[in-house]
């Protein structure tokens, strides 16, 4: 429609201290009025109560120009009347002023060096009609139709240009579930307190790792058809390959051993066999454990995965969650150990309100349960069990007497019911999951204004 070119120039404004002096006169031009005011000379040490701040300035331009000269203490004018001389600095500042620069560059240089001027860039449009103005905005077609090629009015038609540059609208994609997102911040906080990840992809076991190598009765509670899901095919295992190993768990269970009375039952190798979906991710502790027999040294592994259990589904309870698994094995470990551990844990996660409760495990002794403040319930939640694991476990392993090791099982959805305020587990996982939910809420940390945000 239309063309224009742009021109650039550069111009210059007073300063405050500039604009006094077209008013006044400059300062080297009100001394030699003083001075000649003075008659009988003015003296230096009275320069400065006269011209303030401005007195040195003032006193070396008038000797620079020739105005004054200086007899013993005083200063005298060598001229009789101020207007027979010219106040270059003021007729500088005025031409400025009228013009926006001076032709001598000698001139304008000291000016800027005086700082009583600012440069200014001053920006100029030169605007002509182009080659398609008009006085009415032309209509643009934006698509080519049927009709359109049918009279071939689009030869004549005036087409909107496409324009690559600008943004589109995001595509649908796919977003990481709640779970996936603080699974990942758990296996980082392992990481960075020097963990290695255990596998984790076998889901069936067999009663001997599931039960038995935890120093849990074959007529536990927790072993019964009604808390456990029993596999019909394959209804057993094959036993295990290291003989003396299962001799050791038969003994300490049957007859005790190992400095331990056992539970004093008659052990069934069929019963040890029988295939289980497994309740706890301990199982693969317990394999990683007997590896660690053959050779004992401190060592820290972790895993995060599915367990299964046969429990009534409510606002807290699935038949199918996520079990956070943690070992630590070291030499004379203690409880404080693990509380403290804990807290250092959990502190990474934003979780700071935690309770120990001393609870009873078959397979560690001492044993705690930890709690968790949840805001939505507004009550105490169970987020997981701890404790050191009993000789009973360890020693039928082979790991040495003095070797203790912290257990844990934290569970996933728990935490993640805090983080991101959910008060009914089934909104977390399962079919009654919300899909907005998952594409657009960030990970939350406990108190106001603090969040997490995960990819």
């Amino acid at each position: 429609m239309i063309t224009y070119k742009t021109k650039e120039t550069e111009t210059y404004n007073l300063t405050d201290e500039a604009k006094e002096i077209v008013l006044l006169g400059s300062h080297e031009y009100r001394l030699l009025n003083k001075v000649i005011e003075s008659l009988e000379g003015l003296k230096i040490s009275e320069i400065d109560s006269v011209m303030g701040k401005n007195g040195k300035i003032a006193q070396g331009r008038a000797f620079k120009n020739g105005w004054i000269s200086k007899d013993g203490d005083k200063l005298v004018a060598k001229v009789e009347d101020s207007s027979s001389v010219q106040d270059t600095t003021a007729e500088q500042l005025k031409e400025i002023v009228a013009t926006g620069s001076l032709s001598n560059k000698k001139d304008l240089a000291d000016l800027k060096k005086r700082k009583l001027i600012a440069p200014v860039k001053v920006f100029t449009f030169s605007i002509e009609k182009g080659p398609e103005f008009a006085l009415e905005i032309k209509q643009l077609e934006t698509d080519i139709t049927s009709d359109m090629i049918l009279s071939g009015s689009w030869k004549s038609a005036s087409f909107k240009p496409y324009n690559f540059n600008t943004e589109g609208e995001l595509p649908h994609s796919g977003a990481l579930h709640p779970l996936n997102k603080v699974r990942e911040e758990f296996r980082q906080i392992f990481f960075s307190l020097g963990f290695s990840e255990m596998p984790s992809n076998q889901y069936v076991e067999s009663g001997f790792w599931n039960f038995d190598t935890l120093f849990v009765p074959q007529q536990h509670p927790a072993r019964d058809l009604q808390d456990t899901f029993y596999l019909k095919d394959p209804k057993t295992a094959l036993p295990p390959s290291d003989k003396e190993y299962l001799e050791n768990i038969k003994a300490v269970h049957q007859d005790g051993a190992f400095g331990s009375i056992g539970y004093r039952y008659p052990w069934h190798l069929n019963e040890s066999l029988r295939t289980v979906l497994r309740t706890h991710t301990t199982a693969i502790s317990s394999r990683m454990l007997k590896e660690l027999a053959k050779d004992p040294k401190p060592t820290r592994l972790f895993s995060i995965d599915r367990v299964f259990r046969n429990e009534a589904v409510d606002a807290t309870h699935l038949a199918e969650f996520h079990q956070v698994e943690g070992v630590f094995a070291d030499y004379n470990l203690t409880l404080g150990d693990l509380i403290g551990f804990m807290q250092q844990f959990f502190e990474k996660m934003g979780v700071t309100n935690l309770r120990f409760k001393p609870t009873y495990n078959p397979y560690t002794e001492p044993s705690m349960e930890i709690f968790s403040w949840h805001e939505g319930l507004g009550k105490w939640v169970e987020i997981g069990n701890s404790g050191l694991f009993r000789p009973e476990m360890l020693e039928p392993m082979g790991l040495p007497k003095n070797m203790r090791v912290l257990g844990w099982g934290l569970s996933l959805e728990r935490p993640t019911m805090i983080k991101y305020g959910v008060s009914n587990i089934r909104e977390l996982l399962g079919h009654k999951v919300d899909l907005d939910f998952i594409e657009n809420n960030p990970a939350r940390l406990q108190g106001p204004r603090k969040q997490i945000f995960l990819c």
